[in-house]
């Protein structure tokens, strides 16, 4: 079992979904939530898809103001 807690606990489906969904992008399929099959590559356009869209909420919420 991992040691790593999210800040959010809420927040764990929608970072499992994001996971899944960045792995089907990549085109390399995530087996038996089996995340150490991931690629150092994989983890880093995950990371980055992950700024983008905070990037791209933020300035949504800016031009709300």
């Amino acid at each position: 079992m991992s040691k790593r807690t999210n800040l959010i606990p809420e927040a764990r489906a929608a970072l499992e979904q994001l996971k899944y969904e960045i792995a089907n992008e990549t085109g390399i399929p995530i087996k038996n939530n089996a995340t150490s099959e991931m690629t150092s590559y994989q983890y880093g356009y995950m990371v980055k898809k992950m700024i983008e869209a905070q990037k791209k909420q933020m300035e949504d919420e800016s031009k709300k103001i």
